[in-house]
C-alpha cells in the first residue's frame, strides 16, 4: 500500500480556527479549502470530507475540477436535505441545543448515555468528544456558535445534488454509515439516504459507494481503522 501525506483542517469555528461571524456557506468555507491547499503547495489531492465536511468536498472538488484528484464522502454530502421539509422545519431540526456553561460532569454524563455513542464510550472518546469544545472554569461551551452552527445548516438546505455533482470531473466513493432504525425518524432518514445514494449513482454513474452496516454518524470516532483502510485502497487505486 502507497504511503500518503494527510492534511487535517479544522473549519471555521472548530478547533482552533477563528471564529468570524459570516462566510460559513459553501462558497467561503471550500475558498478556504483551497487556500490551504495553496499554502501548502498540494498538487491535485484527494478531498475527504466528513458530514458537513462532505459537502464542503464535493463543492470543492465540483468548482476546481483541474486542481482535485478524487473526492470521498463520509456519510454526508448525498441527501437532498432541502428537497424534504421547509426551511422553517428544518431549522428546528437543525437547530441544536443551548449548552454553553454545563458543568463538565453534567455533560459527559450526557454524553455517556446517548444511544449513538453509549456502546462504544471509552475514556478514549472522551477525549475526543470534549476536544470539539471550550473547557472553562469546570464548565463546556460552544466553539461553534448556535447563530453560525444555522447558518451552516441553511447552506446545506439550500444546496440542491443536482446542481453540483454533475459538475464533477473527477472520481468518487460514498461511505454510508447504516444501522437499523431505532424509531420512525430513523426510518424515513434512511428512506432519505437510499433515495439520496440512488440519486448519486444516477448523476455520478462512476461513483463508487460503500454502505457501511451496523455504523453511527460518526464514522471516524466509531469506525477510525476501517474507514482509513477503505480510503486509503481507493486512493491508491487511482490512475
Amino acid at each position: 500500500m502507497p504511503q500518503f501525506r494527510v492534511v487535517a483542517a479544522d473549519q471555521r469555528s472548530h478547533g482552533l480556527s477563528d471564529r468570524p461571524d459570516d462566510g460559513y456557506g459553501f462558497d467561503d468555507t471550500a475558498a478556504d479549502v483551497m487556500a490551504l491547499i495553496d499554502a501548502l503547495g498540494l498538487q491535485r489531492p484527494v478531498i475527504v470530507g466528513h458530514s458537513w465536511g462532505a459537502s464542503v468536498a464535493l463543492v470543492v472538488a465540483a468548482a476546481n475540477r483541474d486542481r482535485v484528484r478524487a473526492v470521498v464522502l463520509v456519510d454526508g454530502g448525498f441527501v437532498d436535505i432541502g428537497g424534504l421539509s421547509s426551511w422553517e422545519e428544518a431549522e428546528q431540526r437543525m437547530r441544536p441545543p443551548e449548552m454553553d456553561g454545563t458543568p463538565v460532569e453534567a455533560f459527559t454524563g450526557f454524553i455517556k448515555r446517548w444511544p449513538q455513542i453509549a456502546a462504544i464510550w471509552t475514556p478514549e472518546i472522551e477525549s475526543i468528544v470534549m476536544s470539539n469544545f471550550d473547557v472553562r472554569d469546570g464548565k463546556v461551551y460552544r466553539r461553534l456558535s448556535i447563530p453560525n452552527h444555522m447558518k451552516i445548516a441553511h447552506a446545506i438546505w439550500e444546496t440542491r445534488l443536482a446542481d453540483v455533482i454533475p459538475r464533477l470531473d473527477c472520481p468518487l466513493l460514498a461511505v454510508s454509515a447504516e444501522r437499523e432504525p431505532q424509531n420512525d425518524d430513523e426510518v424515513a432518514w434512511m428512506r432519505h439516504r437510499i433515495d439520496g445514494l440512488r440519486l448519486l449513482a444516477e448523476l455520478a454513474p462512476r461513483a463508487q459507494i460503500f454502505r457501511m452496516k451496523d455504523t453511527i454518524h460518526d464514522v471516524p470516532v466509531q469506525r477510525p481503522g476501517e474507514l482509513a483502510q477503505l480510503i486509503a485502497e481507493f486512493a491508491a487505486s487511482l490512475p
